[in-house]
Order: C-alpha cells, then sequence, then structure tokens
C-alpha cells in the first residue's frame, strides 16, 4: 500500500431480534415502542459510529448502544468480535432491518480510514459528515444535520494533526478524545460550515502524513 490508500472496515457480524424482551429493553432504556435491536460488530471502530449514525438518517432507529472494545480488533474476544459492538432500537423488525443494512452498507463503503505510509501500520481517519444524524448529534453536542469533521489518528499524530486543523477553518472543537482511547488512540470531533470541515479534514490528513513521513523533528 501506499499514503492515501484507503483503509477499509469490514462488517463481522449481525444480528436482528425482532421482540426484545423487556426486562433485557430496561438494560438498554429502551422507550415502549422500542421493541427490536440490531446487532452489528466491526473491525474498525469509528467507521462504525459514522455508519451507526447514517443508520439513523436512513431508518426510524436510534443507536441504544455502541462501545469499543480495549486494544482494538488485534486483541479482540472472538474472530466475529472485532473493535466494536453497535446496537439500535427501532419500532418493529423491517425498520431495525433497514438501519442495519444501511449501517453494515455505509460501514464498508462510505467511509474508511486511510494509510500513512507504505506499509499500512500508521493509518488515520479525516471524515467528513456533511449531515449528522441523532447519534453523532448527540456525541458532539450540535443539531443534527451539522457539518462535522471526525478526526482520528495515533497519539501525537493525532494531538499535533488537531491543531493545525483547528487553524486551518472556522472550525469548532467540540470533542477531544484525549489519549489513549480504548483503542490507544486519538481525535476529536470539529463542527463548522462544509468548506470548514473539509478544510479541517484536509489540513488533519496532511499533519499526519507529514509526520508518518518525518517522525522526529529533532
Amino acid at each position: 500500500m501506499a499514503a492515501r490508500d484507503p483503509v477499509r472496515a469490514t462488517v463481522l457480524a449481525t444480528r436482528l431480534i425482532p421482540v426484545v424482551d423487556r426486562t433485557f429493553a430496561e438494560r438498554f432504556a429502551l422507550r415502549d415502542d422500542q421493541r427490536s435491536l440490531a446487532l452489528v460488530t466491526c473491525d474498525i471502530d469509528d467507521v462504525l459510529y459514522v455508519a451507526l449514525d447514517e443508520a439513523t438518517k436512513k431508518a426510524d432507529v436510534e443507536v441504544v448502544y455502541a462501545h469499543s472494545f480495549y486494544a482494538g480488533s488485534a486483541h479482540a474476544s472472538g474472530p466475529l468480535s472485532g473493535e466494536i459492538i453497535g446496537v439500535l432500537a427501532a419500532p418493529d423488525p423491517a425498520e431495525a432491518r433497514a438501519g442495519l443494512e444501511a449501517c453494515a452498507d455505509h460501514a464498508e463503503h462510505g467511509a474508511w480510514f486511510e494509510s500513512a505510509n507504505a506499509d499500512d501500520s500508521l493509518a488515520f481517519f479525516a471524515h467528513p459528515v456533511s449531515q449528522t444524524g441523532s447519534y453523532l448529534s448527540a456525541a458532539a453536542g450540535v443539531p443534527v444535520g451539522t457539518p462535522l469533521a471526525y478526526l482520528i489518528a495515533p497519539p501525537l499524530e493525532a494531538t499535533y494533526a488537531l491543531d493545525r486543523a483547528l487553524k486551518s477553518a472556522a472550525v469548532e472543537l467540540r470533542e477531544w478524545f484525549a489519549p489513549p482511547s480504548e483503542t490507544n488512540f486519538s481525535g476529536g470531533y470539529l463542527a463548522g460550515d462544509q468548506s470548514a470541515v473539509a478544510a479541517a479534514c484536509d489540513a488533519f490528513r496532511e499533519a499526519v502524513l507529514e509526520v508518518a513521513a518525518v517522525p522526529r523533528e529533532v
């Protein structure tokens, strides 16, 4: 591989629960109208977070659980665990399936990491979300439909590149993922208009590639 080549996610397992047990539903804090669940695992967590948000724009679903696994997919608990589990709640199986299909499609075709070096050992995520759905809006504390730069990289690269991104355009830091995260990465959400978000993603990308090319400045 080479710098800027895509590093794509794989959806590892999916299941529908047409009618969830109501005692179990209480643990997810489901409303009475949320009777069905869609479950999904994926080998790249940030891609799935974006894909879960996309599902909320394509179907009558809500993200009721999403969590990264410690140390990432290389240390997964099983071959179908990957790096994250997500759970969508819906009023019925049809909406749950529609949300799950939208989520899986976006995870594998709509968002991806990029390689920063030849052997793909350094990867980063500089993804512009044109309009947030309900999930990322809540996570970033912005109105639904807000453009968002979703920026993730290894700790030093992310810290350096996030500063560069903030200085590159009229964007606001809405969330900072201090290093280390569960998967030992770092990054943040930056909000602005679509052109500013695109510029911030470009600046973040350029800064990560700079560090990858010349790791030691002194």
